[in-house]
């Protein structure tokens, strides 16, 4: 039996549009565009960042720096315990330290008691010395191999940091002031012995080295056993210059007054360095 119902057509299906994005302007899409560009930019320079610090701290050893630290502290106490014989060893034999490669050895004669630095050196090197303080002084004195000549070496620990000690040694090369003859280290002459007769009018060669690993000054000056005055005095640097003739240069005495300088400075630093590390251990 039909009804009402069944007379109806049937309902028509439903009918789905397929979702199309809305379009997204021009403007805003370069916009996005910039905005991520940015975020990667972003993201890079933190990894160059990160990378560049990680680079530094594997480069940068603090091991190393703290061992310079304790040498040069050490170095400023090692006078205090450094053996007299260590420090100033009673002979030095050196292959090559004299004019054209000639072997020289010195045997010490005479050490002068630890002190000040009162009368150690002319005025002017003394007030070109002021800046960096003078926490102790050391000095010993050798003759060479046939008694002729003399040379005393010293050691100046200062009071200065290693800034003070840079910009010392910055003065010293940049006004040559290592090489000026009324700026002279003053020997010292031990009674009764070769050296006795070692004053500021025989001196004829001299050194001086700022240290700046350790707070030092290093000096040597030269003359003649005999007592000998007149001789022109002449840095070492200069006369052990190939093909000097002057006096200094013809007896060794800038030769001298090298190589015992350098003979205690590689001793001090070498000290310090030592001690620290042990004490580190």
């Amino acid at each position: 039996m039909s009804t009402e119902a069944d007379a109806m057509p049937p309902p028509a299906a439903p009918r789905y549009a397929p979702s199309v994005p809305a379009p997204v302007p021009v403007a805003a899409g370069r916009a996005r565009g910039r905005t991520a560009a940015a975020v990667v930019c972003l993201v890079l320079g933190l990894g160059l960042i990160a990378g560049a610090v990680a680079g530094s701290c594997l480069t940068d050893d603090p091991g190393e720096r703290s061992a310079a630290e304790a040498a040069y502290a050490r170095g400023a106490t090692l006078w205090r315990s450094v053996p007299v014989d260590r420090l100033f060893p009673p002979a030095v034999h050196r292959d090559a330290a004299g004019p054209g490669g000639a072997r020289r050895d010195w045997t010490r004669v005479g050490v002068a008691p630890d002190s000040d630095c009162a009368e150690a050196f002319d005025p002017l090197l003394a007030t070109a010395l002021a800046p960096v303080g003078c926490k102790r002084l050391l000095r010993a004195t050798y003759t060479d191999a046939t008694s002729s000549a003399v040379t005393t070496v010293g050691l100046l620990v200062t009071d200065a940091d290693t800034t003070g000690m840079r910009a010392l040694r910055r003065r010293f090369a940049d006004e040559r002031l290592d090489e000026r003859s009324d700026l002279m280290p003053r020997p010292y002459a031990p009674q009764g012995t070769v050296a006795d007769r070692f004053g500021v009018a025989q001196r004829v060669s001299w050194h001086l080295a700022v240290l700046t690993d350790v707070p030092a000054v290093v000096f040597s000056v030269t003359g003649f056993a005999d007592a000998r005055t007149g001789t022109p005095p002449q840095p070492a640097a200069q006369a052990v210059a190939p093909g000097a003739g002057t006096t200094a240069a013809q007896a060794g005495l800038g030769h001298d007054a090298t190589a015992l300088a350098e003979e205690v400075e590689r001793i001090f630093r070498d000290a310090a360095r030592k001690t620290a590390g042990e004490a580190d251990r």
